[in-house]
């Protein structure tokens, strides 16, 4: 621990355009383009004029370009990305500047493992992380934005090779935090819309909405959504919740308030889709969990209290 603080501590290191285009894919004619026309980074500049990147501005570009890989247009990703950092800053909890530092150092030491392909020193980085902070940082600040990086750069020889590694890994990890973390109280069924989200990111919601008041039931990736009334006539829970990180269809309310009706529990989203789609689902009888990790257990309690409005 006391490496990484003294590692975070350092001046923060900066990029040239041409080392951020080779680090994410995008060319410097894109990037100035985010920047000039829709305000979406801001780099530094030296006393000559030339740009100089922070590590937070190269993983803004990674955003930037989940948000596109997710069919949401450039010109409406700056709204979104100020909402979901307004509702980061407001759900965290105050934590020393130092940890920030702390987190990227996490990452790299990820990435370095997984670049090796060392499930050993895998292992101990993911034990390590655990170790020190809670579950939501871990998955939100630590381990999914790099698994994320991976996922968006497979254009080279290899990367896809890194990112399934790294995907198998965590899938498995998930999976036996799902079964440690099954709880005895409120069964919840969570289940994703069909093709908008990874295995991953269905698992580490499941984990995150976890909890020992909570019997969480989490459905096969591909599960129709035609069938799930069916699946709960069966299991009876006392809570649906679909799960997405695509934008909303044009008839997303529509088909959820038809699934809603027909439901004999009360049905909320989660994920992206639960902010992309909040206007879109007010006054109906679905309701909204977000996509941030520290404000979904909160919001699914005051849901089942009866304490949370649609």
């Amino acid at each position: 621990m006391t490496d990484l603080v003294s590692a975070s501590l350092k001046q923060e290191e900066l990029f040239p355009i041409r080392e951020v285009s080779r680090l994410t894919g995008v060319n410097p004619v894109t990037l100035r383009a985010w920047e000039r026309r829709y305000g979406l980074i801001q780099p530094t500049r030296t006393d000559s004029g030339h740009r100089l990147y922070s590590q937070a501005d190269i993983d803004a570009v990674r955003s930037i370009l989940a948000w596109l890989e997710r069919g949401v247009a450039v010109s409406k990703v700056g709204k979104i990305l100020e909402r979901s950092e307004a509702q980061r800053a407001a759900a965290a909890p105050v934590y020393e500047e130092v940890a920030l530092g702390e987190w990227g150092e996490w990452q790299r030491q990820v990435r370095r493992a997984v670049a090796a392909f060392d499930e050993a020193r895998l292992e101990q980085v993911y034990g390590q992380v655990f170790s020190s902070y809670p579950l939501p940082v871990v998955f939100q600040d630590v381990l999914l934005p790099v698994w994320q990086e991976l996922l968006l750069s497979q254009d080279g020889f290899g990367q896809t090779s890194e990112w399934l590694f790294l995907d198998a890994f965590l899938r498995g990890r998930v999976l036996q935090r799902l079964q440690l973390a099954r709880g005895q109280g409120a069964r919840v069924v969570l289940s994703a819309i069909p093709g908008q989200c990874h295995e991953l990111e269905l698992l580490v919601a499941g984990v995150l909405l976890a909890s020992s008041e909570i019997a969480l039931t989490v459905l096969p990736l591909g599960q129709p959504l035609a069938e799930l009334t069916l699946v709960c006539e069966k299991l009876q829970p006392q809570l649906l919740v679909l799960f997405s990180n695509h934008p909303p269809a044009a008839d997303f309310s529509r088909q959820l308030g038809k699934l809603a009706l027909a439901l004999d529990c009360p049905l909320a989203v989660a994920g992206e889709v639960a902010e992309l789609a909040e206007e879109q689902l007010a006054g109906s009888p679905v309701a909204c969990l977000g996509s941030d990790a520290r404000t979904l257990q909160r919001r699914l309690q005051q849901l089942l209290r009866g304490h949370l409005d649609t």
